[in-house]
């Protein structure tokens, strides 16, 4: 699916667009079928898995489309397939920006 197709999972969120979201998601390749949701949060719980993400050196990518879809799974529930090229596309750009291939 591309950046574009996945905007057909769009949905409503109810939370105003001054409260920033986050979500955070973990990935082991060889050891997880895929990504999982590691953390997601909105306003001070999302500032702090900001935060924590900095701290920690982790890659952080806005994507308020992407971040309203997560948002919606639970935390520790792996991702579901009709995201997996969109998260894919992060997961490489996490990548090149680490210089991994």
């Amino acid at each position: 699916m591309s950046r574009s197709g996945y905007r057909s999972l769009r949905t409503r969120s109810n939370v105003p667009p001054d409260r920033r979201r986050a979500v955070a998601l973990s990935y082991k390749a060889g050891s997880m079928p895929a990504p999982t949701v590691a953390a997601s949060g909105q306003g001070e719980v999302a500032e702090r898995i900001i935060a924590l993400a900095r701290e920690h050196g982790v890659t952080i990518r806005e994507d308020p489309d992407l971040v309203a879809l997560l948002a919606q799974l639970d935390v520790g529930q792996i991702i579901p397939p009709e995201l997996y090229a969109v998260v894919a596309e992060v997961l490489a750009f996490v990548y090149r920006l680490k210089g991994k291939k």
